[in-house]
């Protein structure tokens, strides 16, 4: 249903801490004239941990009123309390959002059997189409290959977002969703900058990026490479950004990404509590890979 360079977006803050939609409705269209194919709203890189839920589902709806159907809008609506997952995918349902991304519950330490249980009672519960979100490094639980073959039975269980950045994964997915009839209706994103252009050049349909909040129009090309599987051209436009893909986490994400947005003036330097201003030491590293980027 999805393909290519898909943004993570921030949320811009005005230096009060409240939402800045001013500068949200000049994202939405740098993207839009970038060549971004969807974009992320209230993800990880978006902050959805430290907003209320009033506050979550009001982003996702201006940001689909914002986009005005030109690209699709994915909503993050995951959560470590299932009612307040189900509670956001709602939200993004009545926001208009075209589908929904859900992380692992967090901090709680399910066993398989709860990530499947938990998927499956929101998918019940909210008929959108839903993504599923693999960050173990977040999360502090891994959903294995296995656990995401059952759940891609449920018909509106429509991919996975797998930021693990193992290729091995990719590889076990495909082989576990060959010997499903329908297996091909079910996507695979990579959620990992650093390797998300190999993971397309080996049949993964798109990239989840934090690298495509700063420079969307190399990320859309390089991704269309990719899926075209010219390797010589994708490698080739994916060299200048490797940079940012790895200094835009020198610290926390959003941290370092909202810096650089800042610093290319669009939007204001402000990041939520217990999240701090991008540190002086980093400075240096990033602005070499905002230059070899060309930014």
């Amino acid at each position: 249903m999805y393909k290519g360079s898909m943004v993570a977006l921030v949320t811009p803050m005005q230096v009060d801490g409240s939402v800045d939609y001013e500068s949200l409705a000049t994202l939405v269209e740098f993207h839009i004239e970038n060549n971004t194919s969807a974009i992320v709203s209230m993800g990880t890189t978006g902050e959805s941990a430290t907003l209320t839920m009033d506050e979550h589902c009001e982003v996702i709806t201006r940001t689909v009123a914002l986009v005005n159907g030109r690209i699709p809008v994915i909503a993050g609506t995951g959560a470590n309390s299932t009612w307040e997952a189900i509670e956001l995918t709602r939200c993004a349902q009545q926001g208009g959002a075209d589908a929904c991304l859900l992380v692992t519950p967090y901090y709680n330490k399910p066993p398989q059997e709860g990530l499947y249980q938990f998927h499956k009672k929101i998918a019940e519960s909210v008929d959108i189409p839903q993504i599923l979100y693999n960050v173990p490094g977040r999360t502090a639980v891994d959903m294995l290959p296995e656990t995401v073959n059952r759940l891609a039975d449920i018909d509106n269980i429509v991919g996975l977002k797998d930021a693990t950045g193992d290729l091995s994964r990719l590889a076990e997915m495909q082989a576990l969703l060959a010997k499903k009839v329908d297996g091909e209706a079910f996507d695979l994103f990579s959620g990992d900058d650093a390797t998300g252009t190999e993971f397309m050049l080996r049949g993964g349909h798109g990239v989840i990026s934090v690298t495509n909040n700063v420079a969307p129009g190399a990320m859309a090309a390089m991704c269309d490479a990719a899926l075209a599987g010219d390797r010589e051209l994708a490698e080739s436009l994916n060299q200048p950004l490797t940079g940012l893909h790895t200094k835009l986490f020198l610290q926390a994400s959003p941290i370092p990404v909202k810096w650089v947005l800042a610093e290319m003036k669009l939007i204001p330097p402000t990041i939520r509590l217990p999240l701090i201003e991008f540190e002086k030491q980093y400075h240096q590293p990033l602005r070499e890979a905002m230059q070899q980027a060309h930014l």
